[in-house]
């Protein structure tokens, strides 16, 4: 398997997956400003939609979409538990949370990202966020996770995104079980393992 992956960006979230679940795949490195990959390949020809991330099988099939791709990568290697099984009001549960995150985290964070963003509608987006945090750390409460004591793919997801909280103006310490989470997740091996692996810590 191949992932394609922009450092940082939310690609981080099936990077960390896949070593989570001790799956052999090759990184390749796309650049998200000239859509190319690290060997000057036109990333388009891979992804027309140009984004990351994209997990590329071995029988050349591509997933492009992080919460699909990561519930893939959870199925190959259903001891790793980072999904419940298939058909269970648990695994319900999970995609729930996986596109709670997509809509309403991940997607409100890319116009803090945008150079043409105003600082009035940057503004707007911060207090967007704060309000899906509040009920997040209300979530979590004290649960190591956001499922309860397990690490799914929905934890390596919010973990990636709420990474984004402090390059883009966002205090975590409004939320001290988000901060604890945050630090919980960073702290797993696989998961420092991922971002050493993309330049995020040394």
């Amino acid at each position: 398997m191949k992932l394609y992956f922009a450092p940082g960006a939310c690609s981080l979230s099936p990077h960390i997956a896949l070593r989570e679940a001790g799956l052999a795949f090759t990184p390749v490195k796309v650049s998200t400003k000239t859509h190319q990959t690290e060997d000057g390949g036109d990333f388009y020809v891979v992804n027309p939609k140009g984004y990351v991330p994209v997990l590329e099988l071995d029988d050349g099939t591509r997933l492009t979409e992080g919460p699909a791709i990561v519930q893939y990568i959870a199925d190959q290697a259903p001891a790793s538990r980072l999904a419940p099984a298939n058909g269970t009001i648990e695994r319900y549960q999970l995609q729930e949370w996986l596109n709670f995150i997509t809509t309403e985290l991940h997607k409100q964070y890319s116009p803090m990202f945008d150079p043409s963003t105003s600082d009035e509608v940057k503004t707007k987006q911060r207090d967007k966020l704060a309000k899906r945090y509040d009920w997040i750390a209300q979530q979590l409460g004290d649960k190591d996770y956001l499922t309860g004591p397990t690490f799914t793919v929905a934890d390596a997801y919010l973990f990636t995104v709420t990474n984004w909280a402090k390059p883009t103006g966002i205090d975590l310490a409004r939320w001290p079980a988000l901060q604890s989470f945050q630090k919980r997740v960073a702290a797993r091996p696989h998961v420092q393992e991922a971002m050493k692996a993309e330049g995020l810590v040394k």
